[in-house]
C-alpha cells in the first residue's frame, strides 16, 4: 500500500514540477470558455426575468434569479482574472451541472431528453477536466530565472 502510494505521489510530483505558472495576463482556451459560459449563464438567466418567463408555470424568484446572475457575473470577472477562487467554485459548479443532468439521464423518457442531457454532460464534464489544469498552473510557483 505504501510502495503504490509513494509511486503516486512521485508522479503527482513530476507532473507539478512540469506546470508552468500562468503569464500575467495569460488566459488558456478552458480559462475563457469558463468565462464566456459564466457571462452567458448569468445573462440568458436575466433575459429570462426580463421577458417574464414561467418555470412549471411559475415565475421565478425575482431575488433568487438576480443572486444568481450575480455570483455568475463575479464568477465571470473572477475567471477572467484567473482567481483560483473563482476557478474552484466554477469547478463545483460543473459537477453538479454533470451529476444533475446524469441524472436526469436515468429518467429520460424520450429522444428530446437524451439530446439535451448528453451534449450538457459531455460539455461541463470536458471543461471541468481542462480547468483541472488551469488551477494547477494558477497554484504553481513562479520560477525564479
Amino acid at each position: 500500500m505504501r510502495r503504490g502510494y509513494a509511486r503516486a505521489e512521485q508522479r503527482n510530483a513530476e507532473v507539478r514540477a512540469q506546470l508552468a505558472p500562468l503569464a500575467p495576463g495569460e488566459r488558456p482556451p478552458a480559462l475563457v470558455a469558463a468565462a464566456v459560459l459564466a457571462a452567458a449563464l448569468g445573462t440568458a438567466n436575466l433575459v429570462a426575468l426580463i421577458l417574464g418567463v414561467e418555470v412549471e408555470g411559475e415565475q421565478p424568484s425575482t431575488i433568487g434569479v438576480l443572486l444568481f446572475c450575480a455570483v455568475m457575473y463575479l464568477a465571470t470577472f473572477g475567471l477572467w482574472t484567473a482567481r483560483y477562487w473563482a476557478v474552484l467554485g466554477f469547478e463545483a459548479l460543473l459537477g453538479l451541472i454533470v451529476l444533475v443532468f446524469s441524472l436526469f439521464l436515468l429518467r429520460a423518457s424520450n429522444l428530446l431528453a437524451v439530446a439535451v442531457c448528453v451534449p450538457i454532460v459531455v460539455i461541463a464534464g470536458w471543461l471541468f477536466w481542462k480547468l483541472i489544469r488551469v488551477m494547477g498552473r494558477i497554484q504553481a510557483p513562479q520560477r525564479v530565472r
